[in-house]
């Protein structure tokens, strides 16, 4: 399996898992993720979620070129 390295500014905790709306004004305080289209998850859950949808992305873009 490769590995797959994000961008260290890659919004995984700010990017809402089921919209894709950023939260620009989320703080490191702020453990609840409650997004504007009903999403409320665990900030670090949201992190992870989003994180692995980059990695099969990735790994699609890659096997498409």
């Amino acid at each position: 399996m490769p590995i797959i390295i994000a961008d260290r500014f890659f919004p995984s905790s700010k990017l809402c898992s089921c919209c894709g709306n950023i939260k620009k004004d989320l703080k490191l305080s702020d453990r609840i993720y409650k997004c504007e289209c009903g999403n409320v998850i665990d900030r670090d859950y949201q992190a992870s979620l989003n994180l692995k949808r980059y990695g099969e992305t990735t790994l699609e873009q890659q096997s498409v070129s």
